[in-house]
């Protein structure tokens, strides 16, 4: 299983197909992902553990532990946890292509733009 350490926590590849890829990210106490989008997937995002404070689109949602929120194609989405504990959550991308070259940053807390 691949683990990838980043600034903001870590995510596992749960599986890695042609038609599919899941991950299991884990996002540390006060940290965000960077705003992004991206141009060949779309991606499903159930929360397991904690609350997200997911932005789509400029809109802001929290997403509790056992609901889903679907970020369509080319949709600008990023995931925060205000909490005081790992927030947990399984994303299924399927699409085209699943690399993290498909990244388009709009912001991000740690000078990746």
């Amino acid at each position: 299983m691949e683990i990838d350490i980043r600034p903001w926590g870590k995510y596992e590849v749960l599986l890695d197909a042609p038609y599919c890829k899941v991950k299991r990210i884990t996002v540390l106490p006060d940290k965000r992902l960077s705003y992004q989008m991206h141009y060949k997937r779309q991606e499903a995002w159930t929360v397991v553990q904690g609350t997200a404070h997911v932005t789509l689109d400029d809109e802001i949602i929290e997403v509790s532990a056992g609901n889903t929120i679907l970020i369509p194609l080319q949709a600008k989405h990023r995931v925060a946890n205000r909490q005081q504990e790992d927030l947990v959550f399984v994303e299924v991308q399927t699409g085209t292509y699943f690399g993290e070259d498909d990244i388009v940053r709009f912001e991000d807390d740690f000078n990746r733009v």
